[in-house]
């Protein structure tokens, strides 16, 4: 395979699997689930995050929860695409606090921005004040997200 990309086997697939569902699941839970010992379960997810399969555990907070109820989705067309203005503008975005996640796409758009906001006035004010204002931004269209799931990838 290209880039050195090994196939994941059968027991990395299955803890893949189980630290997806529950990624503070205990060691000796997750080999018994899977079937194999504590030992072998604790050194190949030592590999897998070697390898940059698991790029780290997260908490996945309820924006609404803290106090951050509306969610959108901001479409984003830049200007230019060179490649320092391209990515700058990824690392820009990527820091400001609304920002939950950042997708640079193909297409009609260049960035698909996934915020968190109190109301709807401050995310009419992020949008102007922190995306629409950057010089690197040409067109920019949000789409409310009435709810969010959580995929079940790799289950």
């Amino acid at each position: 395979m290209s880039n050195n990309v090994q196939p994941l086997d059968a027991v990395d697939r299955a803890l893949v699997r189980e630290l997806v569902r529950d990624g503070r699941r205990p060691n000796n839970s997750l080999a018994e689930r899977v079937g194999i010992a504590a030992s072998t379960a604790l050194a190949r997810v030592r590999l897998l995050r070697e390898r940059g399969i698991i790029r780290g555990f997260h908490a996945d907070v309820d924006p609404a929860r803290v106090g951050q109820p509306v969610q959108a989705i901001i479409a984003l067309r830049l200007r230019t695409h060179d490649a320092d203005h391209v990515l700058g503008f990824a690392r820009r975005v990527s820091d400001l606090p609304e920002v939950i996640q950042v997708f640079h796409v193909s297409g009609g758009d260049d960035f698909l921005v996934h915020v968190a906001v109190a109301t709807t006035e401050a995310l009419r004010d992020f949008a102007l004040d922190s995306l629409t204002s950057d010089p690197s931004v040409a067109h920019a269209e949000t789409h409310l997200v009435f709810e969010h799931r959580r995929g079940g990838f790799m289950a």
